[in-house]
C-alpha cells in the first residue's frame, strides 16, 4: 500500500493505495478547524486502504485558502464545489464506484454536495454530522434531507454536543435514502483519540465495507 501527494484540478491532499485501477474509491475530508491531516482522517483512511480501497484525504476550498481557523461566511460553495472537483479527478483513476466521506463540517458539506447533485458520488460516509450547534437543539441542519436521495452510514458518537442519538434518528428519518446510525458509546464529536483511533478506524472500515455492498445488493448489481 502507497501513500502519495495528490495534487490536480484544485484539489490538494494524499492518496492511499493498492494500485488497483478497478478499486472503489472514497474521498474524505475534514472538520471545521481541521485539515485532511487530521488524525482521525489517517487512521481511516489507512484502515480504509487495507481493505482495498482507493482514498483521498483532500483540504477543502476554504482550508487551501488560509491553514488555520474555522471557514468562513459564505464560504460552502466553493467548499462544496472543491468536494465534487475531488470527486471528478477521483473518477479519473478508478472504473470503480466513487463515495464522499467527512468528518463535522466536512461531513455535511457533503451531504449538502449529494442533495443538490445526486450523481456526485454513490454512497456517503459521515463522521459526526453536526447535527445542531452545542445547546441550539432548535437550529438544526436538516433542510437538505428531504432532498438527500444518496445512501449514507453516519458515524455518531453518543456523548456527541451536536446532537443526540435520539435526535440523529429522528434527522435520519427526513431523507429518503437509506441510512444507517453507527453509534459509538461514550465517543465525543471528536470520535476518539490516539491510540484507540486505530481501532475505532478498523470498525468503521467494517461497517462501511458491509454498508456498501448491502447497497450493491439493493440495486441489483
Amino acid at each position: 500500500m502507497g501513500t502519495e501527494p495528490f495534487e490536480r484540478h484544485g484539489v490538494r491532499g494524499w492518496i492511499h493505495s493498492q494500485g488497483d485501477n478497478r478499486a472503489d474509491a472514497i474521498v474524505l475530508t475534514h472538520g471545521a478547524g481541521s485539515d485532511c491531516n487530521s488524525p482521525l482522517l489517517v487512521a481511516l483512511a489507512e484502515a480504509l486502504a487495507e481493505r482495498s480501497f482507493i482514498v483521498t484525504r483532500v483540504d477543502l476550498a476554504y482550508r487551501q485558502a488560509r491553514a488555520k481557523g474555522p471557514p468562513p461566511p459564505g464560504s460552502g460553495e466553493k467548499d462544496r464545489a472543491s468536494l465534487a472537483n475531488a470527486a471528478g479527478a477521483i473518477r479519473k483513476v478508478t472504473s470503480g464506484r466513487v463515495f464522499l466521506g467527512g468528518h463535522s463540517y466536512g461531513g455535511r458539506m457533503a451531504t449538502v454536495l449529494a442533495a443538490e447533485n445526486p450523481l456526485v458520488c454513490d454512497a456517503l460516509l459521515l463522521l459526526s454530522y453536526p447535527l445542531h450547534p452545542p445547546g441550539k437543539p432548535h437550529q438544526q441542519r436538516t433542510s437538505h434531507f428531504p432532498s438527500l436521495k444518496t445512501p449514507a452510514l453516519f458515524v455518531h458518537g453518543t456523548n456527541d454536543p451536536f446532537a443526540s442519538s435520539s435526535e440523529m434518528r429522528e434527522a435520519l428519518s427526513l431523507a429518503p435514502a437509506r441510512t444507517v446510525l453507527l453509534e459509538i458509546p461514550d465517543a465525543g464529536h471528536d470520535l476518539g483519540r490516539r491510540p484507540a483511533l486505530s481501532k475505532l478506524a478498523v470498525r468503521v472500515a467494517e461497517e462501511w465495507t458491509a454498508f456498501i455492498e448491502g447497497v450493491r445488493s439493493a440495486a441489483g448489481d
